[in-house]
């Protein structure tokens, strides 16, 4: 964090961002920092500016399949390890996630009783 959130370490920021791009974005998303839109204007002129307080939270998107995939992958060296742990981890993972949203707990207690049994069932062969 800076000591000043001005225009212009807004443009430091986004030309350092856009260096590593090769080609400036179609749409920019950023919180409600009003430098952003006025480095916006000078840089990027062209280029549509979405200012919103959720469009960029990454938190409301945390517990996607995707994500609980991404949080596995920090662990890992070589995209070679990550692929073995991740075609072992999944289909087991897959059958012991049940989604707890609209089922009553004796039905849970089924589902996830039929789940042990055919983990007990593939463990033994």
């Amino acid at each position: 964090m800076q000591s000043r959130r001005d225009a212009k370490a807004a443009k430091r920021l986004m030309r350092k961002l856009l260096k590593g791009q090769g080609r400036s974005p179609r749409v920019m998303i950023t919180d409600k920092l009003r430098s952003y839109g006025a480095a916006k204007q000078e840089i990027m002129p062209g280029v549509e500016h979405r200012s919103h307080k959720g469009l960029n939270n990454r938190a409301e998107n945390s517990h996607q399949p995707i994500r609980r995939r991404e949080r596995i992958m920090k662990r890992f060296k070589s995209k070679r390890h990550l692929q073995l742990f991740v075609s072992i981890h999944d289909p087991i993972a897959n059958l012991f996630h049940i989604p707890r949203h609209d089922i009553p707990s004796s039905h849970h207690r089924e589902l996830r009783k039929a789940a042990m049994n055919l983990w007990a069932k593939i463990a033994r062969a």
